[in-house]
């Protein structure tokens, strides 16, 4: 019988007992990935909804046939403080899950 050829010295060997480590960095990569694309969408619906209520507040103005400077003041008014919120809001859930990270590390350690 024949033995397989031996690994060539510059070769790093693999260990396959590590497989806890290997799903811990997967795992780790997977759920920084996860978070980062939590914080696009979050600031898609920031503003898909900025934009919704500008629209509206647009459009009851033009159907109480209010003038159109004053419609379109408020609108603007309106969808501003609506992003201004949105991105408050978002900044806030993002620093505190930051917080709550560091506090589980200090917890685990």
């Amino acid at each position: 019988m024949r033995r397989a050829n031996p690994s060539h010295p510059d070769q790093l060997p693999l260990d396959l007992t590590a497989d806890l480590e290997l799903e811990r960095v997967i795992e780790a990569r997977v759920a920084a990935r996860c978070e980062a694309e939590s914080v696009l969408w979050k600031f898609r619906l920031v503003a898909i909804e900025t934009l919704m209520m500008g629209v509206l507040v647009a459009a009851a103005g033009i159907v109480l046939d209010q003038p159109a400077m004053l419609v379109l003041r408020a609108a603007i008014l309106v969808a501003a403080s609506c992003f201004a919120s949105g991105l408050l809001l978002l900044g806030l859930s993002a620093w505190s899950a930051r917080l709550l990270t560091r506090f589980k590390q200090w917890r685990a350690s």
